[in-house]
């Protein structure tokens, strides 16, 4: 069940209308089944595999806190973590694994008879597995005093359906709370959470799908495309996928604001970044701060000498690129992003004495930071996009050194509709950029928000790709 689905918006507003139609104590049973045939609508079999990856962490969990010593919570958190990455690695990676084994063995010319699984990626895995893992994590480093004895209303916030299949990863200490609250219907959070869903699918449908058509056609034809069709398509990929990605976080908070539950916000103008860093700060934060508190932190961060700084930074991100999907490519755009993000913190001081000895106005510099760290992110998209490594280095080669005589574009598969869409994209991306896109709206009367609600629908309808295909981290 897509979010820019017919069928999810007749199921939202039954679930909203259920929700808080029942006395609160019913509440939680009403939105688990509801997230369990939410998951279940792309594959009943799989519902299984959450529960399985749901019952270890809550029972691990109660011998944690129940263990007087250090060293068996410890045991128990080796135990969640070993079981809950053993189902991901099975279902996620062993294909891959075993393909380099195959290959491994064919250069040394011994037979490799382990074969491949026939299934299927189980939908949204990585993302509940690691919502499940900072519990237990934040479980055993007592930032959660007690654990969730409910096993109801932890499976509920493990299977929370507007975040659970590509986010945010919530933490177990805003969300658990936050599902045992009472809460009252409040109108103005159900239209707002509606404001958020039409935007979310204004970005999706009008924007996203409409730039999906070029990017497709290029980089799914690479051999008959030169360096400017490949730039141009990197471009719009760049702004495809964060106004994809953008558009379901905006939805699932949508929905959960209708519910009266607010889930953290997973992006915050990202190509505005002047740095690497700051990037990671600003794109898909759920998942960076996850990284940052779960495994950089845990593998020693930045206590140790620069060395180490560096080294724990670029293994950070090589299981963050990989964590997106068993690929060469994906961990390659992750350690194009750990080297980035070392190269950057060693030459900050170096950068800014630069800047300030030759005297270059704050909004020169600023400027110029955001163009370079804009394109460092378009390079490793190609990585992303790419169907494989030898694609993913042609289509560089090609922009740096091909021909520039000619691109394939035809400005009507991104638009259909005028660069009307393009535009309203950017004046978008300036106000959440000054942080008032929201709250100006929200300041607005009853009419005008109304009126803007018509356009984005008429908008929607208009000028919106038919058919337009699965949101792009639903894969990972």
């Amino acid at each position: 069940m897509l979010f820019n689905s017919f069928e999810f918006l007749l199921f939202l507003p039954v679930v909203v209308g259920l929700h808080f139609a029942l006395p609160h104590r019913w509440r939680w049973m009403l939105l688990l089944v509801a997230s369990y045939g939410f998951y279940m609508s792309w594959n009943a079999a799989y519902l299984g595999l959450i529960m399985a990856v749901t019952g270890i962490a809550w029972f691990t969990g109660l011998r944690m806190a129940a263990s007087p010593e250090a060293r068996g919570r410890r045991r128990w958190l080796t135990v969640c973590v070993t079981a809950s990455l053993a189902l991901l690695f099975a279902f996620k990676y062993w294909n891959f694994a075993n393909a380099q084994g195959r290959l491994l063995a064919a250069w040394l010319g011994v037979a490799w008879p382990i074969p491949d699984l026939e299934v299927l990626l189980p939908i949204g895995i990585s993302f509940y597995t690691f919502q499940t893992l900072s519990y237990s994590v934040d479980l055993y480093r007592g930032k959660i005093e007690q654990p969730e004895r409910h096993l109801g209303r932890f499976a509920l916030y493990v299977a929370f359906f507007p975040q659970l299949v590509a986010g945010p990863i919530e933490r177990a200490t805003r969300l658990l709370p936050q599902l045992d609250r009472v809460k009252s219907f409040d109108l103005a959070r159900l239209l707002s959470g509606l404001e958020l869903i039409l935007w979310g699918l204004f970005k999706k449908v009008v924007i996203a799908d409409r730039l999906a058509l070029y990017v497709d056609t290029v980089y799914g034809n690479a051999l008959h495309h030169d360096g400017t069709s490949f730039l141009i398509a990197t471009y719009a990929f760049a702004f495809q996928i964060f106004c994809d990605f953008s558009a379901y976080s905006d939805i699932a908070v949508g929905a959960a604001r209708m519910l009266g539950i607010d889930l953290m916000e997973n992006f915050r103008t990202p190509y505005f970044s002047t740095s690497i860093t700051e990037f990671w700060r600003r794109w898909h934060i759920s998942l960076s701060t996850w990284l940052r508190d779960y495994l950089y932190i845990s593998i020693g961060g930045n206590r140790g000498g620069i060395a180490d700084t560096y080294r724990n930074l670029l293994l950070t991100m090589l299981l963050g690129g990989l964590w997106h999907g068993a690929s060469w490519n994906f961990v390659v755009w992750g350690a194009w992003h750990g080297v980035l993000l070392a190269l950057s913190r060693a030459t900050t001081g170096l950068r800014d004495r630069a800047y300030s000895a030759l005297r270059v106005p704050e909004i020169v510099r600023d400027s110029v930071r955001r163009v370079i760290t804009f394109h460092l992110v378009c390079v490793g998209w190609v990585f992303f996009r790419a169907a494989d490594w030898e694609t993913s280095r042609a289509i560089i080669s090609e922009i740096l050194v091909g021909p520039w005589g000619s691109a394939f574009l035809d400005l009507r598969t991104l638009t259909q509709g005028g660069l009307g869409v393009l535009a309203l994209l950017a004046a978008q991306t300036v106000f959440a950029h000054t942080g008032e896109d929201r709250a100006l709206v929200q300041r607005q009367g009853a009419g005008l928000r109304l009126a803007m609600a018509y356009a984005l629908i008429v908008a929607i309808v208009l000028l919106g790709v038919d058919g337009g295909g699965e949101f792009i981290y639903f894969q990972f």
